[in-house]
């Protein structure tokens, strides 16, 4: 398949902060909490979207970096959603674990249990969004472009969605990396796993 897809914005989350297009929109300080930079973020952004307190870390990654990827984009109902990560529900696990181990009845919180699955994010970028297309939330040892393009052009080509949100989102106690891409038919960028790749690593940590 000849993809004519391109890349319509992008966006990075690291321990330098918040950034589109590889210009640093929310900066980090170095030992800023990372639940405290993201509600932060939250609060600038003026979202008003409550349920956000009760989310974990890698649903608020995913929600905040999703706002500023479609600041200057509109998306409808069908545009799917295509994300990868190493550490899976990892870091909301292990919450899930001490709360379990804390209470005297051995039953965790059902508001920590709800998110130790790592395509929560998805559903809650769904459900914000209002998104009725595909998903798909991938393990991998590190951020495969060729595979994402693959998945997510087949997608495309096919008319299973409009347009797609994809990319690499991973938590692991207090280390996390985010890129998340849009994909439609506009844009400068072609996309292709070399420049997905390239975007991915035009970002330092």
């Amino acid at each position: 398949m000849n993809s004519t897809f391109y890349t319509s914005d992008f966006v990075h989350l690291n321990r330098q902060g918040l950034f589109r297009k590889g210009k640093l929109l929310y900066p980090k300080a170095k030992n800023e909490n990372l639940d405290t930079f993201l509600k932060s973020i939250y609060k600038e952004l003026e979202l008003n979207y409550s349920k956000f307190y009760k989310m974990d870390l890698l649903s608020k990654m995913g929600i905040i970096c999703t706002e500023i990827l479609l600041q200057e984009n509109q998306i409808d109902k069908n545009t799917a959603l295509v994300f990868q990560n190493n550490a899976g529900s990892l870091a909301t696990d292990l919450e899930h674990q001490k709360s379990i181990s804390k209470s005297s009845n051995a039953l965790a919180s059902p508001a920590v249990f709800v998110y130790t699955l790592p395509n929560i994010v998805m559903g809650e970028i769904a459900i914000k969004h209002g998104l009725k297309s595909e998903n798909a939330f991938f393990i991998a040892e590190s951020f495969t472009p060729n595979f994402i393009h693959t998945y997510t052009d087949i997608l495309l080509q096919t008319n299973k969605a409009n347009s797609a949100i994809c990319g690499w989102i991973d938590l692991d106690s207090d280390r996390y990396n985010v890129f998340l891409t849009l994909i439609s038919n506009n844009g400068k960028i072609r996309y292709t796993p070399d420049n997905l790749k390239q975007l991915y690593t035009n970002v330092d940590e």
